[in-house]
């Protein structure tokens, strides 16, 4: 259970920075969130509400209990990060400006799985 704790941590720490070091950008616009909104052909009114979605779930993450609604900022992560895969292979940009979302996804596998892992060790009873 010790392993798991640790992995998880290590991976739901990760996920938490990604998400906060993209969302307080957007939730003060700055310049260069308003060019790839622009690029992207989004309103720039979406960024502050995307930004702050983005904190939210990553507090979510982070604060013990509330298993729901790490479930729905867990989804919203992914949904974040396909919204963004898409949008930017949509207008044509190159393979370097979509493939490292392919990181996100990996950090939210890997924080998800072992959420999980650490659920069922828990409500088994072993939580050394």
């Amino acid at each position: 259970m010790k392993k798991t704790k640790i992995l998880y941590w290590i991976f739901t720490g990760l996920l938490a920075a990604l998400m906060l070091m993209s969302g307080i950008p957007d939730i003060i616009v700055i310049p260069d969130a308003l060019t790839i909104f622009k690029h992207l052909g989004y309103p720039t009114y979406l960024i502050p509400f995307l930004g702050v979605a983005k904190v939210l779930g990553a507090v979510t993450i982070l604060i013990p209990g509330f298993p729901r609604l790490k479930e729905w900022a867990y989804a919203g992560f992914v949904f974040d990060l396909t919204g963004a895969m898409y949008s930017h292979i949509s207008v044509g940009d190159p393979a370097s400006a979509w493939m490292p979302i392919f990181i996100g996804y990996i950090i939210i596998a890997l924080s998800y799985i072992f959420y999980h892992k650490k659920l069922k060790a828990t409500s088994l009873g072993n939580t050394k």
